[in-house]
């Protein structure tokens, strides 16, 4: 119903100046989208309030609403021409009246969980780039058509929303980040089976997919209306440190059917360990982190293991912030498994120690389109980590590995759909289902197998893909696990290099 709507924007913002990216005819759509939702909302509070007889307060007051200044009506329902800004004086209007006036709600919320609040902080981070005032009245009266008012219209928008966010990311450059393939984020959630009254946490949700997809997962079957209210309110939990990425995920999540989403907008590798209390952690944890980045000194101060690697951060901080018992569910890259650096062997042995690994995924390349990498998912649960193994070094220990481990077994599962993915072949949901079914029993076939970890060499802490039942293969490493640990070496080197220089100026 709505399809070419969407496809009638994208027409209008192909032709803005100041649009030229995916990201940016998806960043636009999205504050658009926004405010008709919020109108929607609104309309609808009103009409709910009115009907019990009370008066309903509304937030935004009428000149900044939707139906005010975007899309005034005649009686008969069409726009009204004389009192429809456009051209300059519609530019003038959102850019120094309307956007100023949203981005003061940050500051006026009760408190962030607050839809006013939300309000503020997505137009404090976004801006218009409409540089058109024709071109901004062809959007908001294409915008207008599209309503929100019933569970299947948001469930179209939903799914129109989704597309949208695939091709900003099929589309590569930074796209690609946001962007984590829908029937993977089924599978891992099928594995990590949240359930209500679990408290579920991205710590670096980009677009919100895992979040949106664990709603889609507890919103099937018949709910009660208490079941319902903690769903929406006290079930979905994200972070995301950039602007485009947040505001996504508010709109995602909004068109999803959750009205005020739990998204703090902050970099959650700034936040220092050692201050996560119990109140803080959650029951599941479903991420993918991003990885290659290169965080600042006084970022990795926060961190136990002090790397420089986004990923391996982000990797201490969720198993920091699970409760014990809790299940995750990690994208991580490959090269995580062998890496031979300090930092990857220190992590990998928490990970054993601290947790149960009991899965590791094994995707193929052109799962994540664009991206040039191979990943795995990791999934594992929190458990109550040796006392005897805190405090230093894992890999410098001299008692036996297995001696206090969590994880005593590793279920592996080469996922090969037979074919190359890409663009035109993506993954499909399909191409998982034995996975899932194979795993609720750790059983063994062509494409999974176990590995005692009593049988890992601790010091290597070597956790690498290697199939018992296919034959040994002499294989090249691939280019880039090599500089990746190059890299990694190297930056080894110079923090030692570092600390002797401090030492021998000390002296």
């Amino acid at each position: 119903m709505f399809e070419q709507t969407f496809k009638n924007i994208d027409d209008v913002l192909r032709k803005e100046a100041g649009c030229t990216t995916e990201l940016d005819y998806t960043e636009q759509t999205s504050w658009l989208l926004f405010l008709k939702y919020l109108d929607d909302l609104e309309e609808e509070r009103a009409m709910e309030a009115e009907l019990l007889g009370k008066s309903y307060e509304f937030i935004l007051d009428e000149a900044y609403r939707w139906s005010y200044w975007a899309a005034p009506k005649l009686p008969s329902g069409d726009i009204d021409r004389n009192h429809a800004l456009t051209g300059d004086d519609l530019i003038e209007y959102v850019n120094n009246v309307l956007f100023p006036h949203l981005q003061g709600f940050k500051q006026r919320a009760a408190s962030a969980d607050t839809i006013e609040y939300k309000i503020g902080e997505i137009f404090g981070e976004i801006k218009n780039k409409f540089q058109s005032g024709y071109g901004l009245r062809e959007a908001l009266e294409l915008v207008d058509e599209l309503k929100f008012q019933t569970q299947k219209e948001k469930h179209e928008l939903s799914h129109l929303y989704e597309t949208k966010i695939k091709n900003m990311g099929n589309a590569g450059r930074n796209g690609g980040e946001y962007y984590t393939p829908r029937p993977l984020i089924r599978a891992m959630i099928r594995v990590v089976k949240p359930k209500i009254g679990d408290r579920i946490y991205d710590g670096a949700c980009g677009s919100a997919g895992f979040l949106c997809e664990s709603y889609d997962y507890l919103r099937q079957g018949k709910l009660t209306t208490q079941q319902l209210r903690l769903l929406q309110t006290g079930t979905l939990f994200g972070k995301e440190k950039k602007s485009l990425a947040y505001v996504i995920a508010i709109m995602n999540l909004i068109l999803h059917g959750i009205d005020a989403p739990n998204i703090i907008h902050t970099n959650t590798l700034a936040e220092n360990l050692s201050d996560i209390q119990e109140k803080d952690r959650f029951n599941v944890v479903l991420a993918n982190p991003p990885f290659g980045g290169n965080e600042r000194k006084e970022v990795q101060q926060n961190f136990p293991v002090k790397t420089g690697e986004t990923a391996f951060l982000f990797l201490q901080h969720f198993i920091k912030i699970l409760k014990v018992g809790g299940r995750a569910g990690i994208v991580i890259k490959n090269t995580f498994l062998s890496n031979s650096d300090n930092a990857s062997r220190a992590l990998r042995q928490q990970l054993l120690s601290d947790c149960n690994l009991h899965t590791i995924l094994d995707c193929p390349g052109g799962t994540f389109i664009g991206a040039g990498v191979k990943t795995v998912v990791l999934f594992f649960e929190k458990g109550n980590p040796s006392d005897s193994l805190q405090g230093m070094p894992l890999f410098s220990q001299g008692k036996s590995h297995a001696e206090g481990m969590a994880t005593r077994k590793i279920w592996y599962y080469q996922l090969d759909p037979g074919r190359n993915l890409g663009k035109t072949n993506p993954l499909n949901d399909e191409d998982l289902q034995e996975f899932v079914e194979l795993q609720a029993t750790f059983a063994d076939s062509d494409k999974s197998w176990s590995v005692d970890v009593a049988d890992i060499d601790w010091e290597t802490c070597d956790l690498s893909v290697k199939n018992p039942n296919k034959a040994e293969e002499t294989a090249l490493r691939d280019p880039q696990e090599i500089l990746d640990e190059i890299a990694a070496l190297d930056a080894e080197s110079v923090e030692i290099l570092a600390g002797i220089g401090g030492m021998l100026m000390v002296d």
